[in-house]
């Protein structure tokens, strides 16, 4: 379903020179595409929140057990 404010869009957009529709469409592609990549992103983090959760919870009591040890980049 096509919105009023899609509608408003394709009006302004048939005002312009094919030329800049053309470049329009290319930035409106690109923005999409960057949307449509954040919410895959934010989905795939709010499957594993819970992991995440969990991980950091072991990590601090790990540390309040005095089983960890500070992080040595060189040994990495």
């Amino acid at each position: 379903m096509v919105t009023p404010a899609l509608n408003t869009i394709v009006k302004m957009l048939e005002s312009l020179p094919e030329t800049m529709q053309e470049n329009v469409a290319e930035h409106l592609r690109a923005y999409l595409a960057e949307m449509q990549a954040e919410q895959k992103w934010e989905q795939s983090f709010a499957r594993t929140q819970n992991k995440l959760t969990d991980a950091a919870r072991e990590a601090h009591r790990q540390i309040a057990d005095g089983k960890s040890q500070p992080l040595d980049i060189d040994r990495l």
